[in-house]
């Protein structure tokens, strides 16, 4: 048992650490990418960390967790990403080679599945951070591996896809951070998920990967399905025993539940028709 103790505190000193060395190199990339001009992919990447840092500030200030507020936080956020990839990466995909494309969006939706069915087996291994901000820099990684990939090879791409495609950093900075709070674990490792994003697409921005029309077709393809996949992910789900449903009992859970069922419609569609119309405005 001490030696177990000790291996807990020892994880716990660490934690607040990996969160510095994230932050550390993403401020040393930015300052490299500034140098290459990669402004889009800045922009998209600070807001990326600004977003989940900010929600996980909330996260850790708050006594406890508002299912309605975090209903329509996943609402807005899954109904933004969702449109964003149906417009700007779906018929990318498409117009370079459609077999290619529709292959891409199918494996992008199955690795997404599988990176977040299979990355549970991260809570059976003795890694220097503990589980959640473990499954969100693994995510965070991904995320902008294929953001600064679609970047790269359309840079005429505005900043509604990418800004629209991190809209989710800040409920799942707050979640994490509730999460964290409720284990008694430093809330300042999730700076490293935070900055994952810009971290990975900054380094694809540097590299600048080549381009081919069938390889781009695959990409965009796949792109759309990873965010699709984390877009159904993020969808509120109002279930009895569901993660927004707790503190209640079991006379008033039904109507609770349908209250939010009405948010969760709501903010969904919200998120969708938001970008929709800054999609209409800008075209």
């Amino acid at each position: 048992m001490e030696n177990i103790g000790a291996v807990g505190l020892e994880r716990r000193e660490r934690v607040p650490w990996i969160g510095v060395v994230g932050l550390v190199a993403f401020v040393a990339l930015s300052v490299l990418g500034a140098l290459a001009g990669l402004w889009k992919l800045l922009v998209v990447g600070w807001v990326a960390f600004a977003a989940m840092g900010g929600g996980a500030v909330l996260g850790a200030r708050s006594r406890e967790r508002n299912a309605a507020r975090s209903v329509r936080a996943d609402g807005l956020a899954s109904g933004a990403m969702i449109t964003s990839a149906a417009i700007f990466l779906v018929p990318q995909a498409i117009g370079y080679q459609p077999q290619l494309g529709g292959l891409g969006i199918a494996a992008g939706i199955v690795a997404g599945y599988a990176g977040h069915t299979v990355g549970h087996r991260l809570t059976h291994l003795d890694l220097p951070l503990e589980t959640t901000t473990a499954q969100l820099t693994a995510h965070a990684l991904a995320a902008g591996l294929v953001i600064g990939t679609v970047y790269t090879l359309l840079p005429e791409l505005g900043l509604l896809l990418g800004l629209s495609i991190v809209s989710h950093k800040a409920p799942a900075g707050y979640a994490a951070a509730d999460r964290l709070r409720a284990e008694r674990l430093p809330v300042g490792a999730i700076a490293l998920p935070a900055a994952g994003v810009g971290i990975t697409a900054l380094l694809v921005g540097l590299v600048e990967p080549p381009s081919t029309m069938a390889l781009n077709a695959v990409v965009f393809g796949f792109a759309a399905g990873i965010f699709l996949h984390i877009a159904m992910d993020f969808l509120p789900e109002c279930e009895t025993g569901g993660e927004h449903a707790h503190d209640h009992t079991h006379g008033a859970a039904h109507a609770h539940l349908d209250r939010l069922r009405t948010h969760a419609v709501a903010s969904t569609i919200a998120g969708a028709g938001a970008v929709a119309l800054a999609w209409l405005l800008i075209a």
